[in-house]
């Protein structure tokens, strides 16, 4: 779901950086509100370092593959740190694997930074009606993961699909291309749902207390 250097105007591009900056400055204040904001930064720094390796794991879906992302599960546990981590670990993706590009930052951040932090707010609804059990961390880790994604995907086509140009002379081509390929992360969805719900479940049992401030 990495949109690389040269496929989009230059205009949408300083919209990407522009949107990217202002969800950064709105999360970093939503961080700074915290009773103390540096207590999140080392698991923050470890899920960063997650979602920047797991761009390597391809899921081979014929005709195409796909890899893991892993933003809903960011969201989930990390809440506003997700979108500053999710930047960060693109920018790295960018410059070392060559997945992305550093004109499209700003896009991809958007992609997959913002519904990381509406998987945050539907990994909250599990207080909501009495007491957390881990059978409610599961399904909204789980809902939270497939949302996640879903929206990415979502965003990523209409993005892709408005900007293609209209004389352009396999645009027809290009539109079947990209949503074979949204078609090829709909297993994804599911993998992504029950790696967020497996690993929130675990980690009620182990250590709460991670889940305790989100």
């Amino acid at each position: 779901m990495h949109i690389p250097d040269g496929i989009l105007p230059i205009s949408v591009n300083a919209g990407g950086y522009a949107a990217t900056a202002a969800v950064t400055w709105y999360s970093i204040r939503k961080i700074k509100q915290k009773e103390n904001p540096r207590e999140g930064i080392p698991k923050a720094s470890l899920l960063t370092a997650a979602f920047f390796v797991v761009s390597w794991i391809h899921i081979p879906v014929p005709p195409t593959s796909v890899h893991l992302v892993l933003n809903g599960l960011l969201g989930a546990l990390l809440g506003y740190y997700a979108f500053p981590a999710i930047l960060i670990g693109l920018f790295f993706q960018a410059v070392m694997f060559g997945h992305g590009g550093l004109t499209t930052l700003g896009v991809n951040a958007v992609i997959m930074g913002l519904p990381a932090i509406l998987a945050y707010y539907i990994f909250r609804l599990r207080k909501l009606g009495g007491k957390e059990s881990p059978k409610k961390d599961g399904a909204f880790g789980f809902l939270a993961g497939v949302v996640a994604i879903g929206v990415s995907v979502a965003i990523f086509v209409g993005i892709l699909v408005t900007n293609l140009p209209a004389d352009f002379i396999s645009a027809a081509a290009e539109r079947a291309a990209i949503y074979t390929l949204a078609i090829a992360h709909l297993p994804l969805l599911g993998i992504e749902g029950a790696i967020t719900a497996l690993l929130v479940v675990f980690l009620r049992r182990v250590r709460p207390g991670i889940l305790d401030g989100v």
